[in-house]
């Protein structure tokens, strides 16, 4: 009833048949206008409806993958060494909880009434649609160390987001170094400290889930009870 994935651009003929497979009515894609043009859109899907809702900014996605694909060694250092890639990740997590609240409340409202069963993706598949996957377990029901659980799966090597980076064949510097790679993890990795922030946030802020599911996103009881019954029957 419930998947979460990267994107769907680059999908083959076996990935589409897969994906036709799982019966989908809806596709929620999270990225922003930077992004799409970066990778591309989506896969079609016969009978699928596909829904754009982007969870951040096009101009900071924009500047985001002028830096992942064309920054230079020292210019990543000044922005990412010393804990500050972490820093940006653990803000961009605060930031979504506390800035996208009609959009995550939308998803929830879409999926109690008739948007079930819903993919849900970003590029990478674990920051905007992991967190919008937590939103959705906890409004389950779902206790946060399953949640935890579920994100850190991104973690694993083989599901993470595939990093290139632009060379200048006449610059001796290796741009996918192990320093570089090593500066940009943090912005690929799945690390519970991540998540630990956008829990901490709706905490800090709404004093509760209760409290930010129903006064933040505005899931009644009733609609919030629909989404149960919909995703955790059968």
């Amino acid at each position: 009833m419930l998947f979460r994935s990267g994107h769907l651009a680059h999908a083959t003929e076996a990935d589409t048949a897969f994906l036709d497979a799982l019966g989908l009515h809806t596709i929620f894609d999270f990225r922003n206008a930077a992004d799409i043009k970066l990778e591309g859109p989506d896969v079609t899907l016969r009978g699928v409806r596909n829904v754009n809702l982007p969870l951040s900014d096009p101009a900071d996605g924009a500047g985001f993958w002028t830096m992942v694909r064309e920054g230079d060694l020292k210019t990543l250092r000044e922005l990412l060494s010393e804990g500050r890639a972490e820093k940006r990740m653990i803000g961009s997590y605060r930031s979504i909880i506390t800035t996208r609240l009609v959009e995550h409340g939308r998803i929830l409202s879409d999926m109690a009434e008739d948007s079930s069963p819903v993919l849900m993706h970003c590029s990478a598949g674990k920051d905007r649609a992991g967190l919008s996957i937590a939103v959705t377990l906890l409004a389950l029901g779902v206790d946060q160390e399953t949640i935890e659980a579920d994100y850190l799966e991104s973690a694993a090597a083989h599901r993470r987001y595939k990093i290139w980076r632009k060379g200048d064949p006449s610059d001796s510097s290796d741009p996918m170094s192990p320093e570089v790679m090593a500066l940009l993890l943090p912005l690929f990795d799945a690390r519970a400290e991540y998540l630990a922030a956008a829990f901490a946030t709706i905490e800090e802020t709404w004093g509760g889930t209760e409290r930010y599911l129903a006064e933040g996103l505005g899931l009644d009881p009733e609609r919030r009870e629909r989404l149960r019954e919909r995703l955790l029957t059968g």
